[in-house]
């Protein structure tokens, strides 16, 4: 019997990485002779560069590079496909996470490391990127990549900007003489689940401006900025990018990445699973085990396990979840083919839901936890 393992993380407790080994031990306990094949996923946020190294065998690359204020980071991305496919993850860089919430400013904030580590897979002899943007702690449109890459930006006095979302609007010309002309031939996909332009209410700095510590009169003021970010970039570069779906993403990263690398935008779940390796991995198989943290009626929107999901049932494969938890609208998923659910939280206490004791303990024993799980639901099931 073939079995394919493909859960995302479980936040807090096990990565995705882990979690599909703790799933695979338990299915062996109930069938000692079956095959596991592990595919862990993820959505192009936190995650995607162990998920798709893990699938490939791929190896982890360290950079140091600045933070999203200038401190000195120790990033890393992934080099996959024999080192011609680049993973890198936004946030490992210029994440929200790399600053306390007291020097939060989106106004400062850069995403020159960003760059600093899409260089470094370049210098590496990368092909392709593949670009997860989520949990930036930015809003300058990939400005500071786009320094780190090379490029000018300069105001009226032909002097550079200094980084941050607020410089942009001093922004006069763009000069991308000193960019290195191999990026030209190099293929960008970036994992982007959302939606937002680069501009107005739903926008960048509207949306995820007082996130990251932007109050009222800030977000107008980054408003501004981006807007004529936009202008120059469609003066200088030729590229529209105000109203592009997506644009918005990291505050406005998606519009720099477009604007300067002429990367394509794509959802991130779909990517992901797909580089990954799960179709071809479905042939053959007999049962699809999926899972994350908390399964709701938002697992069918941008999330990994709901896109595994999709792709099973087109492949004509069973399908059993695993969560720790059910939230409101999870018995909504039948037209994703997820019909059977097995929660972590059953275990410890009344099956209703366990409260912040139990759930303390459930998260510090999540390994044993979903191996268990597993084990009892392929066991109780004639897959």
């Amino acid at each position: 019997m073939k079995v394919v393992v493909a859960p995302n993380s479980f936040k807090g407790s096990l990565s995705a990485t882990q979690a599909a080994r703790a799933i695979g031990r338990g299915v062996l306990q109930a069938l000692p002779d079956a095959q596991i094949v592990e595919i862990p996923v993820a959505d192009g946020g936190d995650g995607t560069v162990e998920a798709l190294v893990t699938a490939h065998h791929g190896t982890f690359q360290r950079a140091n590079v600045e933070g999203p204020l200038g401190d000195a980071v120790h990033a890393s991305y992934g080099l996959i496909d024999g080192g011609k496919t680049a993973v890198i993850e936004l946030a490992s860089a210029s994440g929200f996470e790399l600053i306390s919430e007291a020097r939060r400013d989106p106004r400062n904030t850069s995403t020159f490391g960003f760059g600093q580590l899409l260089e470094a897979a370049r210098s590496a002899g990368a092909k392709k990127v593949i670009a997860g943007i989520g949990g930036s702690a930015t809003n300058d449109a990939g400005a500071g990549m786009a320094q780190a890459l090379g490029y000018r930006l300069l105001d009226e006095t032909g002097r550079d900007l200094p980084r941050g979302g607020a410089a942009l609007l001093r922004l006069h010309h763009i000069d991308g003489g000193a960019v290195d002309p191999s990026w030209r031939a190099i293929e960008v996909l970036v994992a982007c689940d959302v939606t937002n332009p680069l501009l107005g209410p739903q926008g960048a700095s509207h949306v995820y401006g007082p996130q990251k510590g932007a109050d009222d009169l800030t977000v107008e003021q980054l408003d501004r900025a981006l807007a004529n970010f936009a202008t120059v970039v469609e003066r200088d570069l030729g590229k529209q990018v105000a109203d592009v779906p997506g644009a918005g993403a990291a505050g406005g990263a998606g519009a720099g990445l477009i604007a300067f690398l002429d990367a394509k935008l794509v959802r991130g779940a779909s990517l992901v699973v797909q580089t990954a390796g799960l179709d071809e991995a479905l042939k053959g198989a007999d049962l699809v085990i999926t899972g994350e943290g908390r399964i709701d009626g938002q697992t069918a929107f941008g999330k990994a396990p709901g896109e595994v999901a999709r792709r099973a049932q087109a492949a004509g494969v069973p399908l059993l979840f695993l969560a720790g938890t059910k939230g409101p609208g999870w018995d909504s998923l039948d037209a994703l083919g997820i019909r059977e659910v097995a929660a972590l939280d059953a275990e410890m206490g009344s099956g209703r839901g366990p409260d912040r004791q139990n759930l303390a303990g459930l998260m510090q024993n999540a390994d044993q936890a979903l191996t268990r799980a597993a084990a009892k639901a392929v066991a109780e099931h004639r897959w």
